[in-house]
C-alpha cells in the first residue's frame, strides 16, 4: 500500500499514538534503499515510477502548515508527527530543512506533539542527516538483526550495506535515540528465516548493550506484508525478548 498525499492520517499508532503522517517520497511510488520483506508498501520493483520525483520542501511545508492550522480549530491536534511514508525519509535531499520547517509548525500550532522520524539508519554517515535527527524528539532508527546473513536476507538492501557500519554509525550518533526492532519468521525464497533464534538474540542484545540508546522498541507484523511466508510473532515472544533488554537496564517497549 503506497501512500498518496504528503499528509496523511491522523491514524492510530501502536507504537506512537495519533500519528500525523508525513512522506516526503513520490506519493505513486516506493523509493527506497532497503527492499524488506514486510515493508507495507510492497517490493520496490513492483512500485516503482520511470521517474519517481521527491515532494519538495516548499510543498511539504504548505501541506502541513494546512494541516496542523485545520486540526488546531477543530481541537484535534496529534500526539506525534511522524516521517515514515513510501520509503526511507532520510534519502531526500532536503531533509534537513523539511525537518526545521515542521518543527517551527509544530512549534506554531501543536506544541505538545512530538516529531519522530523512522528511519533504517543507513544515511548516518550525512552529516546534514544526524544534524537533524538530533533535532526530533524520537529518532528512531532500525536494526533488524545483528548478524549479516540475517539482515540481508530481512532488509534485502540496494548497495553497499553493512551491519558492522551501521552499529559503528549508531554507536558515533550517540544515546539518544530509540532503536527498533521487527521480529518475524518463516522463509524468503525457501531460505529459512527467523531473527529471534537464541543465535540471534544472544548477538542483538550485545549490540544494544554496546549502543545503550534512550529506549528499544520491538515489535512484529501487523499489515500485510510482500513476502507471504513469513510469520508474525506472538506478543508473549516479544514481551520476552523485551525482558532481556529491561535486564540490561534500558527501557523497552513490546509493541
Amino acid at each position: 500500500m503506497l501512500f498518496t498525499d504528503i499528509i496523511y492520517g491522523p491514524v492510530h499508532s501502536r507504537r506512537l499514538g495519533i500519528s500525523l503522517g508525513v512522506n516526503l517520497l513520490p506519493l505513486h511510488s516506493k523509493l527506497c534503499n532497503f527492499d524488506c520483506i514486510y515493508c507495507e508498501c510492497g517490493w520496490n520493483k513492483d512500485n516503482r515510477a520511470e521517474r519517481p520525483l521527491f515532494n519538495s520542501r516548499d510543498d511539504i511545508r504548505i501541506a502541513l502548515h494546512a494541516t496542523l492550522e485545520r486540526m488546531k480549530e477543530e481541537g484535534a491536534l496529534p500526539d506525534v508527527i511522524t516521517f515514515a511514508g513510501n520509503g526511507e525519509p532520510t534519502i531526500h535531499p532536503e531533509f534537513e530543512g523539511i525537518i526545521e520547517d515542521t518543527i517551527a509548525l509544530r512549534d506554531k500550532f501543536a506544541p505538545q506533539a512530538k516529531v519522530s522520524v523512522l528511519s533504517n539508519a543507513t544515511q548516518l554517515h550525512r552529516e546534514d542527516v544526524r544534524r537533524a535527527l538530533r533535532k526530533v524528539d524520537n529518532p528512531i532508527l532500525k536494526l533488524d538483526s545483528a548478524i549479516e546473513e540475517t539482515a540481508q536476507l530481512i532488509n534485502k538492501p540496494c548497495g553497499n550495506y553493512s551491519v558492522k557500519r551501521v552499529v559503528e554509525q549508531l554507536s558515533a550518533f550517540g544515546k539518544e535515540f530509540v532503536l527498533q526492532t521487527m521480529f518475524l519468521r518463516g522463509e524468503y525464497n525457501g531460505t529459512p528465516i527467523d531473527n529471534t533464534t537464541e543465535n540471534e538474540l544472544l548477538a542483538w542484545a550485545a549490540v544494544v548493550d554496546h549502543l545503550r540508546p534512550r529506549s528499544v522498541m520491538v515489535y512484529s507484523i501487523d499489515r500485510a506484508t510482500p513476502c507471504q511466508t513469513i510469520e508474525k510473532i506472538s506478543r508473549e515472544e516479544l514481551e520476552k525478548i523485551a525482558e532481556r533488554v529491561r535486564a540490561l537496564g534500558i527501557e523497552c517497549s513490546a509493541v
